[in-house]
């Protein structure tokens, strides 16, 4: 059975965020093929900030050991977050920055700019949230800080981006409106399928 793993990167497990996390995973519980596990990040008691960078080696909290283990076990990684200034929420970043580390997410070659990624061989897809229309983002923002996570993040350690779904507008939303979303958002999950 495939690996599926729903990192949600939201530092507010009451938020709508939630909803949608809890709606894909329905939708691939639906199909009965597939294990499912989770990281929620607001959940994580870490350092968020790599003061050092990594040019010093880092102790790692338990919580982000376990999140490497459900990464590496992971064929599937979906990630769902808000969109705040264009970006992920600061506590996304610094899991980023923790867990995706020289050696576990990638490996640089000796005195060289080239690189291995070490995730390769896994699929990955963004489900995120605006406060914007979602049309407004991609054709008038180009998509800013999703690209970037896509390309910058993703694709630099391996991470093959299948789908990147946007939810949105949120703020001035209707309960109705929301029911849509989330309906959605099961159906992606329920059509989920290995690439």
């Amino acid at each position: 059975m495939k690996n599926i793993l729903i990192i949600n990167g939201h530092p507010n497990t009451e938020s709508f965020n939630y909803a949608l996390h809890k709606a894909y995973k329905n939708g691939v519980l639906a199909k009965g093929k597939y294990n499912i596990d989770e990281i929620n990040v607001a959940e994580l008691e870490f350092n968020l900030n790599l003061s050092k960078g990594y040019s010093t080696g880092v102790t790692m909290e338990a919580g982000l050991i376990k999140a490497q283990e459900k990464i590496k076990n992971a064929d599937h990684i979906v990630w769902i977050y808000p969109l705040w200034w264009g970006m992920m929420p600061a506590i996304l970043k610094g899991f980023i920055d923790r867990v995706f580390v020289p050696g576990f997410a990638f490996k640089y070659h000796n005195n060289s700019s080239k690189w291995d990624k070490l995730l390769k061989g896994k699929t990955t897809e963004i489900i995120c949230t605006l406060d914007y229309p979602v049309f407004v983002f991609k054709y008038f923002f180009g998509e800013g800080g999703v690209k970037v996570m896509r390309k910058m993040v993703l694709d630099f350690c391996g991470l093959k981006t299948t789908k990147t779904t946007y939810i949105g507008q949120i703020k001035p939303s209707t309960p109705e409106q929301r029911k849509v979303w989330l309906n959605k958002v099961e159906q992606i999950g329920k059509k989920y399928k290995e690439k």
